[in-house]
């Protein structure tokens, strides 16, 4: 895509009154007076002989820097007026409109270089020298079968205006006619219509070489100057030459076979180029509007779910249902004391802890049991992956409503009550809680917690009030057995579990709520390797479980909601916006290096980075959290973002290629520098429990 990127550059950089230095390097040597005396139609090979003139009554009207969109209007006028003209071709642009360049063979006009991308040939070097003249011959060749022996320079005028460095150059050119004008009408700066039919008349009777323009920018004022410049030189008794008829020599030569062929190769590279350029234009205008659209969402859906009233009563509320907590733990040493202890630590009567060690090769299983809680239960099972021990804790469940917990999760004390009181309602089949990073001391740590605050608990409050939650995060989610029992338990044929699982109940015509006061502290990978190996996982399951579960979008009622509202978001943000995240942005990247105008491109990438700090100062606030891990954010955008759009991309071919992902269990270190301290007694060093924030909105 980048080569593409820098031919796209090439076929489209600016012509004509473009930003290119028309400035020509002071070269040594003379120019022949006899060439700045002479005619306008100048051999190189002979520099003594001056350039040959038109004959008086006789007129060549000339085109450069096309072909374009204005060329077509002016061959329909040339061919309507019996008149033929000579057109001096940039070659990108005659390879990518090769149609324009046969009729103007067909329709008996002359056409000459005017070279590849409008370089100043004064100003260049030797190669590049050649390459501009060759290309633009071989796109002429790969249109007509002909290469062509008339030269224009570009930023070229009067022979009396050659200076030594163009001089040089034209020597440089010794195979072809350099065509000079006797008349620059200067249509290029749009003088007005009236200012370029008088500046094409010649004075008298004499000959001219007239110089007009089709290409380079808005030439409307030329198509609406010709046709009446065509009259008025008509009405002078002028005949219309090309630069061939004019000097009895055409400049047809027969291009040879690998000409043609080469010439074609370069028109379907230039035309591919320019799709690339077409379709990044495209992404760009697509992720630009989904960026928006789902920033605008997220902020006006969050609000509404803050403001919505609460729909259980608080007597209803204090009938708390009786709970059994479930916790699979694999090789969780460094963990699972602070999980057990934080929820034998709740404030929630009638509690039900099941440890289930899952073959752990580690103390997970005699940490537990030293602990000696009262309320928690261990069982041990061999090895069989999390799904499985989380059927296993449900079947030996004592109670009807299940809180499903990561080993590495540490619960505020009324996270319980906030998490369960949603039950109430006799449609809520599941809960999701507010899960939040508890190791955010490094740089990594403070990318996911603003992840984490901004956009999976944005993503929840909106899916809330859409009715259409795809995931209950496996660190704290709630769920009634009879929910569970319609979806026959956690399946292990994805590697999201959680999303697959909620997705079933929605589409069990149960509704899931998000509880924005239920916080529990998980701990987040501390490197990029294991964060890596987790958003793989994430990525590849929320795919699978999205395929799985694609017939939502044909139904009705609650599972109707999830096909129709929440699948297509999770297609447009998780998989076509990451997708399309890093051809922008290289985009982007190629344009600040080589454009002419890069503080548009900053500006517009500011704008962006603005909107995201808004929704993230926004986020912040309705979570409680403080601003200060938000000078981080423009690194976030930049370098984090980048690695998460790989993953997903990563997932998408591994998904194509049929590639079966096996899980990743993540080192834990135990470190939650983040979560507030209260201290209880606690067996284990460096077990704290949190506490929320004095004002923080409930």
């Amino acid at each position: 895509m980048l080569l593409l990127l820098l031919l796209a550059g090439l076929v489209n950089g600016e012509v004509g009154e473009s930003a290119h230095d028309p400035s020509s390097r002071v070269q040594p040597g003379q120019v022949p007076q006899a060439l700045l005396d002479g005619g306008p139609i100048v051999d190189p090979a002979h520099p003594a002989t001056a350039g040959a003139q038109i004959p008086d009554r006789h007129v060549v009207v000339t085109f450069d820097d096309g072909p374009s969109v204005w060329t077509e209007e002016i061959l329909d006028i040339l061919a309507a007026r019996g008149v033929k003209a000579t057109f001096f071709l940039i070659g990108a642009r005659a390879a990518d409109r090769p149609d324009l360049v046969k009729r103007m063979y067909a329709e008996g006009h002359d056409v000459g270089v005017h070279t590849f991308t409008h370089a100043n040939l004064a100003n260049v070097s030797t190669w590049r020298f050649q390459m501009e003249l060759d290309q633009t011959q071989l796109a002429i060749a790969g249109a007509i079968g002909q290469t062509t022996n008339l030269l224009r320079l570009p930023y070229s005028s009067r022979p009396a205006a050659i200076v030594p460095s163009d001089w040089h150059a034209m020597q440089n050119a010794q195979n072809y006619r350099v065509v000079y004008a006797d008349l620059d009408t200067n249509d290029w700066a749009k003088p007005g219509v009236s200012a370029i039919i008088q500046a094409g008349l010649p004075k008298g009777k004499q000959g001219a070489v007239v110089m007009l323009h089709d290409g380079g920018g808005d030439r409307s004022q030329t198509v609406a100057a010709l046709n009446e410049l065509i009259t008025e030189l008509q009405q002078r008794g002028y005949t219309f030459d090309t630069v061939g008829s004019a000097v009895k020599a055409p400049p047809w030569h027969p291009a040879t076979t690998l000409q043609r062929l080469q010439g074609r190769m370069l028109d379907a590279a230039v035309r591919v180029a320019n799709l690339v350029v077409w379709i990044i234009k495209l992404a760009l205008a697509i992720l630009a509007g989904l960026a928006v659209l789902r920033t605008v969402l997220q902020v006006l859906l969050a609000k509404r779910h803050s403001r919505q009233p609460v729909p259980v009563s608080r007597a209803r509320r204090a009938r708390l249902p009786d709970v059994s907590v479930i916790v699979p733990a694999y090789n969780e040493q460094r963990g699972i004391a602070a999980c057990v202890r934080s929820l034998a630590a709740t404030d929630y009567p009638n509690l039900d802890i099941i440890v289930v060690d899952d073959g752990s090769t580690d103390d997970t299983a005699a940490i537990v049991a030293g602990l000696a809680l009262p309320n928690v239960r261990l069982l041990r099972q061999p090895n069989a992956g999390k799904p499985a021990a989380l059927n296993n804790g449900i079947r030996r469940a004592q109670h009807d409503i299940f809180v499903l917990v990561d080993g590495d999760t540490v619960f505020e004390p009324d996270a319980l009550r906030a998490l369960v009181a949603p039950f109430a309602q006799e449609e809520v089949g599941a809960v999701a809680g507010n899960t939040k990073v508890g190791n955010r001391r490094g740089m990594l740590g403070r990318w996911q917690h603003i992840e984490y605050v901004m956009g999976l608990n944005l993503d929840r409050r909106m899916f809330d009030v859409l009715q259409c939650m795809p995931t209950v995060p496996g660190a704290i989610g709630a769920f009634r057995r009879e929910a569970l029992e319609d979806v026959s338990g956690v399946k292990e044929d994805t590697l999201a579990e959680d999303t697959d699982l909620t997705m079933a109940i929605c589409r069990a015509e149960w509704r899931v709520v998000y509880a924005a006061d239920a916080c529990a502290w998980t701990e987040v990978p501390a490197t990029i390797g294991q964060l890596w190996q987790q958003r793989y996982r994430w990525s590849f399951g929320t795919m699978q479980a999205m395929w799985k579960h694609r017939g939502a979008i044909g139904q009705s009622g609650a599972a109707g909601k999830l096909g129709r509202r929440g699948l297509p978001y999770l297609l447009a943000f998780q998989v076509l916006f990451p997708l399309l995240a890093p051809v922008v942005d290289l985009a982007a990247l190629y344009a600040l290096v080589v454009s002419s105008a890069p503080a548009s491109l900053l500006y517009i990438w500011l704008g962006f980075l603005a909107l995201q700090l808004l929704s993230a100062v926004y986020a912040f606030r309705l979570d409680g959290e403080r601003l200060r891990p938000l000078w981080s954010l423009p690194l976030q955008q930049v370098v984090y973002r980048q690695l998460l759009y790989l993953v997903v991309i990563q997932s998408i071919a591994s998904a194509l290629y049929g590639l079966r992902l096996r899980w990743h269990a993540m080192r834990r270190t135990g470190q939650l520098d983040a979560v507030p301290a209260r201290r209880v007694s606690e067996p284990y060093p460096g077990v704290r429990y949190p506490r929320r924030p004095a004002g923080t909105r409930r």
